[in-house]
């Protein structure tokens, strides 16, 4: 069974607007996040943007993209629209690439497809890797997840979690090893009848206080599995600086 990689893009970005169309190498941003999906396992891989010239880029560069409302207050809502337009409902499954991710991994892609279709008890699935730097795990931009016993998500965080109180005790200048502390990579799996539905579901009060949007699913009672995985994704792209380093990488390549 095949699934369907959607890459949401908007234009507008407060720290670097027009960001799916900044140039990488030749190519818009968004066009470098689908060919590098599109070396995935995936049936197919579809841009659902926000704004024509999104739209325009894509299938100038032979990307599929689809046109959704600009109005949409999160990535969710606008894929939740992007499986109305292109009729996946159901057990569709579909992987959410960010749109600033031109270095995304097709591995972990397809690792995050596979674990959903293999876990009818949950929902959702993502992708989170050990963490080894304290920096890190003290930044409250780097969000952390913690696991059960079935490798389901139990809460996701900017704090530092878990919390290693005996070893924490004179402040954190180590991390523990068992378990170490895992770093949530923002890419998920969904079936495609509960992201349809995802929106009308009412907003948790931790979403809101934490910022985090998967938050929702827990709250009201549904599971993410979670993939730990042995590779870091590449950077993305939320800066100008952040810009200048891809483009160096590609530059190099």
């Amino acid at each position: 069974m095949g699934f369907t990689v959607l890459i949401p893009a908007r234009l507008a970005s407060s720290r670097l607007p027009d960001k799916p169309l900044a140039d990488i190498a030749g190519l818009p941003m968004v066009v470098r996040v689908a060919h590098a999906a599109a070396r995935s396992g995936a049936s197919r891989v579809v841009v659902a943007g926000d704004a024509p010239s999104i739209v325009a880029a894509c299938e100038a560069h032979g990307v599929a993209a689809v046109l959704t409302r600009a109005d949409h207050p999160s990535g969710s809502d606008r894929l939740a629209e992007a499986c109305s337009l292109l009729g996946l409902d159901g057990d569709d499954l579909v992987v959410n690439v960010q749109g600033d991710e031109p270095l995304i991994a097709p591995a972990m892609v397809d690792a995050c497809a596979a674990l959903l279709r293999e876990r009818p008890d949950c929902v959702m699935a993502t992708v989170a890797h050990a963490i080894d730097d304290v920096a890190e795990f003290t930044n409250p931009n780097v969000v952390k997840v913690v696991l059960d016993a079935d490798a389901r998500a139990l809460y996701f965080s900017r704090a530092p979690i878990g919390w290693w109180r005996d070893g924490f005790a004179q402040g954190i200048t180590t991390l523990p090893v068992d378990p170490a502390p895992l770093r949530h990579v923002g890419l998920y799996a969904y079936r495609a009848g509960f992201l349809r539905r995802f929106p009308a579901l009412p907003v948790a009060p931790l979403e809101t206080l934490e910022s985090l949007e998967q938050l929702r699913v827990l709250w009201h009672g549904e599971r993410i599995a979670v993939h730990v995985s042995a590779e870091r994704p590449g950077p993305g792209v939320d800066t100008p600086g952040d810009l200048a380093r891809v483009r160096a990488l590609f530059s190099a390549r």
